[in-house]
């Protein structure tokens, strides 16, 4: 897949004012942009209102990943640890900062647990093995991204996870699937697969073109029955990006007249959707507003076009929308 356009086409303006850095009392009082891709047309609603826009047969997809509190601390306070995996109980994959006293053989301490630097990965990730079990839920914190500027509260543990989260293994939220309220959700035809969402999904593009990327690997599952649902399905509405990726990654092997392979599935995946790529799994997309050339905007832009999006981000920013992970989402049907 390639492409003429540069990361740089993939910009747009936000007030620092409109990012929301807390979330709103009440789940689903988010406002919700109606994106409608054949005419063009864009409507201002609530995402009270989505319901309203779903057909007979239509399937709603959810990750139900859950995200743990994977920031540590030391005890002295001078080195911050992000967890990325468990290969064991002692034994953690971490992002280490800074990570230049942190040779092998170099030790942390994090309450009574002492953890040492048995390995040192090519992308700089650390390998640490403690010395004892140490609870992450006690003493760890979530990984709120960088733009909310702010420490975790006591709030975020519940507000920065959906009520359908399941499974624990996410560094962030799919925050699109942060609207849902459990009443709403028993309602709406509706499946789950699992993608654990990584630090990855935060890094910057700093490549000059989307094609010279390199993008992160995240772990899925999808089980039989959701495949299944999938396949017999009139629309498939994705809850997010993880979503979509998952969907699109498992539609590169499907079989004709499949949207995606059948049976019970579990992976890693990499797949980067830019413009100009044919959705083959996933016919509308609930998703947040993404930051400024992020893979993530990028993604929106190839379901809708990129002239449909920015003008949608223009009139988000004038109609005072709340960006990001806490904020406000957008319908592209």
């Amino acid at each position: 897949m390639s492409s003429n356009l540069r990361t740089i086409d993939f910009d747009y303006h936000l007030p620092e004012d409109r990012i929301a850095s807390r979330p709103l009392a009440d789940r689903a009082a988010s406002r919700m942009m109606v994106i409608h891709r054949e005419t063009g047309k864009i409507e201002h609603r609530l995402f009270r209102d989505f319901p309203q826009f779903l057909q007979p047969q239509d399937l709603i997809v959810l990750n139900d990943t859950k995200v743990i509190p994977a920031r540590l601390m030391s005890n002295d306070g001078k080195t911050e640890l992000l967890v990325t995996d468990r290969t064991s109980e002692l034994r953690w994959r971490c992002l280490v900062r800074p990570g230049k006293k942190m040779r092998i053989g170099a030790t942390v301490q994090v309450a009574d647990a002492i953890g040492t630097v048995v390995e040192v990965f090519d992308n700089g990730d650390r390998l640490i093995e403690w010395d004892r079990e140490l609870d992450l839920n006690e003493h760890g914190h979530l990984a709120l991204p960088h733009y909310m500027k702010r420490e975790d509260e006591e709030v975020d543990r519940d507000r920065y996870q959906t009520v359908y989260a399941k499974h624990e293994g996410a560094i962030a939220a799919p925050t699109a699937g942060l609207h849902f309220t459990p009443e709403m959700l028993e309602k709406l035809p509706h499946c789950f697969l699992t993608l654990h969402v990584g630090v990855g999904t935060f890094r910057p593009v700093k490549a000059d073109r989307p094609e010279e990327h390199d993008m992160h690997w995240e772990n899925y599952h999808i089980s039989a029955d959701t495949a299944q649902a999938i396949n017999q399905s009139g629309r498939t509405i994705a809850i997010g990006t993880t979503v979509t990726r998952v969907l699109e990654h498992l539609a590169q092997s499907a079989p004709a007249g499949q949207r995606i392979s059948s049976g019970d599935q579990e992976g890693s995946t990499n797949i980067f959707l830019y413009p100009p790529y044919q959705f083959r799994a996933v016919d509308a997309l609930l998703t947040n507003f993404h930051l400024p050339q992020s893979t993530l905007l990028m993604l929106v832009s190839a379901m809708a076009s990129r002239e449909l999006i920015l003008e949608a981000y223009r009139q988000a920013v004038e109609e005072n929308y709340r960006f990001y992970s806490y904020g406000d989402c957008m319908l592209i049907l």
